[in-house]
């Protein structure tokens, strides 16, 4: 029998957690494999839940949720170099600069001046963020936030990224912004788990996995393949 603890997938099994008396999980169990889950659901079903599980954010009352090598198990190692996450409040850093954003995260991911500077320009040019690069995230609109979170997730080649409802209350232009980056930016045998109810992020997913029947069902790539 395979070692759960060491493979190319993210493994939940038998994860319960509950809020107070309020069980959000009872047993749940999946893999997400490399490419792009999405997680759909009604809110307050737990998809939020789950992410937060996975990173380590929050810690299962039983059940455990297993990496891939090198990590094993989530940890404050796991969190600041190899996960990109982007949170439903986006959480960028209000005094800081785009660029200083996503330079900090870099430097406490260990990764060089010269190769931040690069992803820098790469994916402030792909999201439309180069003009706006020295500014804060309080002059920024609602949507160019979103995307800098996304970039701020993206540049350390995180080997889990997960976003929690990274394209909420966007127009189709921002969406497809997002959506594009996604399909042409992922790191290779990142595992991607998306948490949304959008359900324009259903032609970019390999799997989908609902909530609301709590049971995986194939996505478009799958059922090309």
């Amino acid at each position: 029998m395979t070692d759960p603890a060491h493979s190319d997938s993210i493994r939940c099994q038998d994860l319960s957690f509950g809020y107070g008396k309020e069980l959000v999980f009872d047993s749940f169990s999946h893999s997400f494999c490399p490419g792009v889950t999405l997680i759909k659901g009604y809110s307050g079903c737990g998809k939020s839940t789950l992410l937060k599980l996975v990173a380590g954010y929050l810690v299962a009352q039983k059940g455990k949720v297993f990496l891939p090598d090198p990590w094993g198990a989530p940890c404050k190692k796991f969190q600041r170099e190899g996960l990109g996450f982007v949170f439903q409040q986006l959480n960028l850093l209000p005094l800081a600069t785009l660029e200083s954003n996503l330079a900090i995260v870099s430097s406490l991911a260990g990764i060089s001046s010269r190769v931040s500077k690069e992803r820098m320009t790469k994916l402030f040019g792909s999201l439309g963020l180069m003009e706006l690069r020295k500014r804060k995230p309080s002059a920024l609109s609602g949507g160019q936030q979103q995307r800098a979170a996304v970039a701020r997730a993206l540049i350390k080649h995180p080997q889990i990224l997960l976003l929690d409802e990274p394209t909420s209350g966007l127009d189709e232009v921002n969406t497809k912004v997002i959506k594009d980056l996604i399909m042409t930016s992922l790191p290779k045998d990142c595992i991607c788990i998306v948490s949304s109810h959008d359900q324009r992020l259903e032609e970019i997913s390999d799997e989908i996995v609902d909530f609301n029947i709590r049971l995986p069902v194939e996505g478009p790539f799958q059922q090309m393949a």
